[in-house]
């Protein structure tokens, strides 16, 4: 008879897993070394999760959920704040996110340009903060019409030089974070 599954054992693999793929990123991510990094046999990771894809996936939501829950806490804006306004509150709570943690935001940016997650993977993420959503969608804009994935890129690539130049220089994060949001306004909105 199997053992019942823990969800102590499940948190830990999924916390392995994202301190791996972000050390190491997905290719070199070895379901053994994530096991042993869990305190756990191989056999075990293959309980919770039949198959790396399904552990990456499952992975991809735990951390999205979690930046969620955090950015949700931190959004100020309200549906009748001006655009520019919500798109504000919604890059400074994410950066702030990434800042406090450095390797799920590394391991959640590897995971979304993967070809491992499914589209139910992603449809699932998509809904946990529609706010997030609506204030991608900026207004008019015609450069990245039609190519949301490479704009999803170049969004990430900003958010990501901006986190590495405030934690390098915690005395000038706020001044980072300000010009980062400038420019990805400047890039996303026609206005």
């Amino acid at each position: 008879m199997a053992r019942p599954r823990s969800e102590e054992k499940r948190l830990a693999l999924l916390n392995a897993a994202a301190e791996t793929v972000a050390e190491h990123g997905l290719a070199a991510s070895p379901t053994s070394l994530i096991a042993k990094k869990a305190g756990v046999a191989e056999g075990t990771l293959f309980r919770y999760f039949p198959t790396k894809d399904d552990l990456l996936n499952e992975l991809y939501l735990h951390l999205k959920q979690d930046m969620c829950e955090a950015m949700k806490k931190h959004y100020t804006a309200t549906a009748a704040s001006p655009l520019r306004e919500r798109a504000q509150s919604l890059w400074n709570s994410y950066i702030d996110w990434g800042l406090a943690h450095p390797l799920a935001n590394k391991a959640v940016n590897q995971l979304a340009v993967s070809s491992s997650l499914t589209p139910e993977t992603l449809a699932k993420a998509q809904a946990m903060f529609p706010e997030a959503v609506a204030e991608t969608e900026l207004s008019g804009n015609q450069v990245f019409a039609g190519q949301t994935d490479f704009a999803d890129a170049v969004f990430l690539a900003l958010a990501d030089t901006t986190m590495a130049f405030a934690a390098r220089h915690p005395r000038k994060a706020k001044a980072y974070k300000a010009s980062g949001f400038e420019a990805m306004w400047k890039m996303f909105n026609d206005d």
